[in-house]
């Protein structure tokens, strides 16, 4: 199998190329690449890059994840997150392949008391949250076999992220002040691309991505919930915990979100549910808290 990866060095892209690799030749590409780039606001670069790979499954980890820049920068952020996907599927369906999507939290509303399940209505309050949705609605519209995983509070040891701003700001500062009315799962990136990997198996036949009746939406995030306070306090001790951040680093304080105003607005409440995905694939992410305790301890090495 050819596996087209939209994505090079993101977050989640970055572990796919590692956790893909045993399941065939994967083509990692992005805007940035040398000999073949696929930039996702273009759309003959796009058809270029499917073109010439000729891949059975494309796996698009790449977005426009500006949550604040989008509500100023719309066209570029539904131009990435949206129309690129309609293309994306053009490209698809002329090929044969199938496609996995990443998709988020924010396609919610954020009201909700219980976590939310695939099939919850949506209602994003964000430019980022709307385009997102309608990305997953061009893959849906297309008929072709895809995967749409919504994840969500995605962090790791590369890139930019909540962790790595956290342990950052805990050495630079005696006080660091978090949002403490904003409920989520964190979820980390090596097992996003780890249960990808997986699901792709139990989703070929004869070496092509053949998931039938499977296709859909699928929630994967890891368990529980948190509040970015919670989050930033169970890192602080994970790092001293790590030797990352000394004993004496920075004190963590809840706020609520009136006090951090920002552009975009976020959901107070977006936790998933993820049991259609424990019962089509028998697959169920750890409790964030043990995630992130195994990705932190692994920086610390």
């Amino acid at each position: 199998m050819k596996i087209l990866l939209i994505g090079r060095e993101g977050q989640v892209a970055w572990e796919l190329r590692r956790t893909l690799a045993c399941l065939g030749e994967v083509v990692a590409l992005d805007r940035r690449s040398i000999t073949l780039s696929l930039d996702l606001a273009d759309a003959d670069s796009i058809r270029k890059a499917a073109e010439t790979v000729k891949p059975n499954l494309i796996v698009n980890a790449a977005a426009y994840t500006a949550v604040d820049k989008a509500e100023q920068d719309q066209a570029t952020a539904y131009a990435v997150n949206a129309t690129a996907l309609g293309f994306l599927a053009e490209e698809a369906k002329k090929l044969g392949a199938g496609i996995i999507h990443y998709s988020t939290d924010y396609v919610f509303p954020g009201d909700a008391s219980v976590p939310y399940r695939e099939t919850d209505a949506t209602g994003p309050n964000s430019v980022y949250g709307a385009s997102k949705l309608a990305g997953e609605q061009a893959i849906l519209d297309s008929g072709i076999p895809h995967y749409i995983l919504r994840t969500a509070w995605v962090y790791g040891n590369r890139g930019g992220n909540f962790l790595l701003t956290m342990l950052r700001l805990m050495r630079e500062r005696e006080l660091v002040r978090v949002v403490n009315d904003q409920l989520g799962s964190p979820t980390w990136s090596r097992m996003i691309a780890e249960a990808t990997a997986l699901i792709i198996a139990q989703s070929l036949e004869n070496g092509r991505f053949v998931p039938g009746d499977r296709s859909g939406i699928y929630h994967l995030t890891n368990g529980g919930q948190t509040s970015w306070f919670g989050f930033a306090q169970a890192i602080r001790e994970e790092g001293i915990a790590s030797g990352l951040l000394p004993e004496t680093c920075a004190r963590i304080e809840g706020i609520p979100s009136s006090e951090y105003p920002t552009p975009a607005k976020r959901p107070a409440y977006s936790v998933l549910n993820n049991t259609k995905l424990d019962e089509v694939f028998n697959l169920r992410l750890p409790e964030w808290r043990e995630a992130l305790g195994l990705c932190v301890a692994e920086a610390g090495k």
